[in-house]
């Protein structure tokens, strides 16, 4: 397969994405050829300038294509190999073809790609976008945001933003968010939280006005709301989060 293009460059960073070279069992491609539903696959790797971005980025992408359950942004802590990439997505081919009738026309789907946001001082930021189809009302989106250090050459936490001791302060800034946002799509805030209460999602970005918090479907809100993402204005973080964090 071929490259596709990402946004190009900010900084000293230049970066691209190439697809998995990956093709469907022969077993698979002949049933599905017949049936007119193949799988659609489509995982993509990032490929930059610095080798060292590519490798925890393209981990975490092995990851969530060999787990079906994605979990938020935590650290890679076994690194899978391509060949237990190519049988999760086997697997998952084959699966489509055990679990539903032959007359059902629709194919599974599973897509994995890296997005470059941009950056904010010497902080790189990337998204990465996933969505899963196995049947039912609609397939699951997921995002997570990863912030690289060119400083120090380290993927940055929120932990590690924030200044020591004002994690609490933090959360009670996103609380206050997330009540704005509540007012967007509910009349009523304390009722919506009853249903829907506020956690703490570590799955942040810089921008160039603060920080982004994003949340996957169903974690504070019904599938229809979406992925919601609240916003911490830079005005409110002024001894919240370190200043070098803090666009100059």
């Amino acid at each position: 397969m071929g490259a596709a293009s990402l946004s190009a460059n900010a900084g000293s960073l230049i970066s691209s994405a190439e697809y998995l070279d990956y093709q469907l069992p022969e077993k698979i491609q002949k049933m599905c050829t017949e049936r007119d539903n193949c799988p659609e696959i489509e995982v993509k790797y990032l490929k930059s300038n610095h080798s060292w971005i590519d490798n925890t980025v393209n981990a975490r992408i092995d990851n969530l294509v060999v787990n079906s359950k994605p979990t938020e942004s935590a650290p890679i802590k076994t690194k899978s190999s391509q060949e237990d990439v190519t049988a999760a997505i086997n697997d998952f081919a084959t699966s489509q073809f055990q679990d539903m009738p032959e007359e059902v026309s629709w194919a599974y789907s599973l897509m994995v790609t890296p997005d470059y946001l941009g950056h904010v001082n010497n902080f790189e930021l990337f998204e990465i976008n996933s969505y899963v189809f196995t049947g039912g009302a609609h397939g699951m989106p997921y995002s997570e945001y990863l912030t690289f250090d060119l400083t120090t050459k380290k993927q940055v936490t929120l932990d590690d933003m924030l200044i020591k001791g004002k994690k609490p302060r933090f959360e009670a800034l996103a609380h206050d968010a997330y009540k704005a946002w509540v007012k967007t799509v509910a009349d009523d805030v304390s009722s919506y939280e009853k249903s829907w209460p506020f956690m703490l999602s570590d799955n942040v970005t810089l921008t160039e006005t603060g920080i982004n918090i994003r949340y996957q479907h169903y974690s504070i809100g019904p599938y229809a709301y979406g992925m919601p993402v609240l916003s911490i204005p830079y005005s409110q973080l002024d001894k919240v989060i370190k200043p070098h964090f803090i666009p100059k």
